[in-house]
């Protein structure tokens, strides 16, 4: 497969190592404005892990050009329907995630489970708190605004998520984001009461693991025959249904 990487800081290098080692061949890799065409065009897939700044313009041209795009890029996301649009105008194939790492994705789901588990359980207040490398540019991260709407969705008490956490009011998840040097990414959710805790946490240890679930998805929206949009639990599902 032939990958475009859109993108390559400390993520697009750590995705083209990973490619390489899945034995898929890197035809373009940018980081500047505007996009090589010409060199986009020979991909068969896009893999996006560039700035906000950036990330509409990149997907929406690989639309454009007929080459599926995966991204991975937050902090853009209200221009997402949008985008989601222009996809489909132009008949696209397209996976966004504020997290491609198996382990976190699974980790999703273990939290929409647990939150519909404590729904019905008021006296447990809820905290969601991440923490990231000084280096990441938008807080609260794009996978700790996934935990909290997927809390949301299914506890009736909280109707919007809050940044930063002190501002909360009694109806908003609190976030807290935190940054320290060379964090990879922690999120955890913590249900407390005047009795106990109860707290899920996911830690990423490399980056590879981001890169991984990336190049995964990829190989997974490449095949796809159907255009349209997907996520990440279209491509989990492929893994449970075998």
């Amino acid at each position: 497969m032939k990958i475009a990487l859109l993108g390559y800081g400390k993520m697009g290098k750590t995705i083209e190592k990973i490619a390489l080692e899945r034995q898929h061949e890197i035809v373009l890799k940018q980081s500047s404005t505007p996009i090589d065409k010409d060199a986009l065009q020979e991909a068969d897939v896009a893999i996006d892990f560039s700035i906000p700044e950036a990330a509409f313009t990149n997907i929406t041209t690989c639309f454009q050009l007929g080459v599926p795009v995966i991204s991975g890029t937050t902090g853009w996301l209200d221009q997402y329907e949008k985008a989601c649009e222009i996809a489909q105008k132009e008949n696209g194939k397209f996976i966004y995630a504020s997290n491609f790492s198996l382990g976190v994705n699974l980790f999703f789901q273990l939290n929409a489970h647990l939150a519909e588990l404590m729904a019905n359980f008021s006296d447990y207040k809820i905290n969601l708190e991440e923490i990231h490398h000084t280096e990441k540019k938008d807080a609260p991260s794009g996978t700790a605004i996934t935990l909290a709407e997927g809390i949301i969705d299914k506890n009736e008490n909280y109707s919007a998520w809050k940044y930063p956490a002190n501002k909360a009011n009694n109806s908003e998840l609190p976030i807290e984001a935190k940054r320290i040097e060379d964090v990879k990414g922690t999120h955890k959710i913590a249900y407390s009461s005047t009795i106990d805790d109860i707290e899920i946490k996911h830690t990423a240890h490399t980056r590879d693991g981001f890169a991984l679930g990336a190049v995964i998805a990829a190989e997974w929206l490449q095949k796809k025959t159907k255009t349209g949009i997907y996520s990440m639990k279209d491509v989990l599902h492929a893994f449970t249904a075998q």
